[in-house]
């Protein structure tokens, strides 16, 4: 399926998207968790609707009111926790604006290094995604529910 960049849709998702958004997250081919997997590490949707009522924020993807993708910070954490794509929307520049809204949200808290934790297989998709993004690896997460994972970091600039 091939849209323009001038179709896509990002607003700041609303609680009546929650569930959206797991479907999205395992809908991914790369980093794929099952919902059972999500929940072992806190995250239902009750929790998700509970952090975006405190100092959590998280955007949604749409072309032609269909849901393609979503990403979410926290700013306390300074972390970007999560960026999702469904498969067949890969490519299509989604996955840049939705990073970029959370990019410019964190920015606005006045926060100068953000964060975020991704597969530390150099040949994911995903981190060759970041390195183009401007991110930098700063090494693996040696403690806590993502021991293993690789860390990057942004600085503003």
């Amino acid at each position: 399926m091939t849209n323009s960049k001038d179709s896509i849709n990002i607003r700041t998702v609303r609680q009546d998207d929650i569930e959206t958004l797991f479907d999205i997250r395992t809908s991914v081919v790369e980093n794929h968790q099952s919902r059972e997997e999500i929940a072992e590490l806190g995250l239902t949707p009750e929790s998700v609707a509970k952090m975006l009522t405190t100092d959590c924020c998280a955007w949604i993807a749409e072309i032609e009111d269909r849901s393609i993708g979503f990403s979410i910070a926290n700013a306390t954490e300074k972390t970007i926790l999560g960026m999702f794509i469904l498969p067949n929307f890969e490519g299509q520049g989604v996955g840049r604006a939705l990073m970029q809204a959370a990019e410019s949200w964190l920015w606005s808290k006045g926060i100068e290094e953000i964060w975020l934790l991704t597969g530390n297989n150099p040949n994911f998709r995903a981190y060759g995604f970041y390195l183009h993004l401007g991110w930098n690896p700063v090494g693996v997460e040696t403690e806590g529910d993502f021991r293993g994972e690789m860390k990057f970091i942004k600085k503003r600039g």
